[in-house]
């Protein structure tokens, strides 16, 4: 049976662990194999590691931090950054990670998920969507490249491009909310889920423990991922990496039911 999951998102840049606000200003936070043997201990249901850096310079994945991710990570493992390719996803998948998250290379190329679907199994291909209201219009758009280029193309139109090409999860990844701690947007994630058959990652703006029980409440079952609310803690945003143990969880998902707290 399907289960809300709540899932640390990890963003690497120079090869250190960061957190942006607003896809901007990365802050160092620590050494990203250090925050894994961390959430290991806390039990994570799942994590995800992007490399903000691989498609802004045109590199590929670096295979060598994948390896070491995976060889520390207790949980199941998403990684995305500079896949290009059907191989790219077949050495990452064969290094141990569950799945593979392609951004900018999918939208250019639906044809490429629908590949690497057919040779690893959809459950295996997650396509990251980041997404801003556009100005004076009801939908979204769709940005890559850390939010530095437009596609032109509407949430609407890449979900069903997306989905139809074979993709097995979408997250979503709200650019204006990134780094704000004032919640999701649930008007974005009631959009995206309303118009999804696949596993859906809702990510930006969580701040605390109610955001993701809002978020369930809004969409029922889904992904809720965060950065900032799992490594910083308090006012001044010291760093101090954190999960909820299971009672916490379990009261989180409680209050996201029908006449839940």
């Amino acid at each position: 049976m399907l289960r809300p999951r709540i899932i640390p998102s990890l963003l690497v840049h120079d090869g250190g662990l960061v957190k942006t606000t607003g896809f901007k200003d990365p802050k160092y936070v620590g050494d990203p194999l250090n925050a894994v043997r961390i959430f290991n201990e806390k039990q994570c249901d799942e994590l995800a590691v992007f490399d903000i850096d691989a498609t802004i310079s045109g590199a590929g994945p670096d295979f060598k931090l994948i390896s070491e991710l995976a060889s520390e990570c207790r949980m199941p493992l998403c990684y995305g950054g500079g896949v290009r390719n059907v191989e790219d996803a077949k050495r990452i998948i064969s290094l141990g990670v569950e799945k593979v998250a392609l951004s900018a290379a999918a939208l250019a190329n639906p044809a490429l998920i629908t590949a690497i679907a057919k040779e690893l199994g959809r459950q295996s291909v997650v396509v990251v969507l980041d997404v801003r209201k556009r100005m004076l219009a009801r939908d979204y758009e769709v940005y890559t490249h850390n939010a530095t280029r437009k596609t032109g193309m509407s949430m609407s139109d890449a979900l069903q491009t997306m989905q139809a090409a074979g993709a097995g999860e979408i997250i979503i990844n709200s650019i204006d909310d990134d780094g704000s701690m004032k919640g999701y947007n649930l008007d974005l994630a009631r959009k995206a889920r309303a118009q999804l058959h696949i596993p859906m990652t809702m990510l930006g703006g969580a701040g605390k423990p109610a955001d993701f029980s809002e978020l369930f409440a809004a969409c029922g079952t889904m992904g809720a991922a965060a950065g900032s609310y799992f490594v910083f803690k308090g006012v001044y945003r010291a760093v101090l990496i954190s999960y909820p143990d299971q009672r916490q969880k379990d009261a989180i998902i409680a209050a996201g039911q029908p006449g839940g707290a």
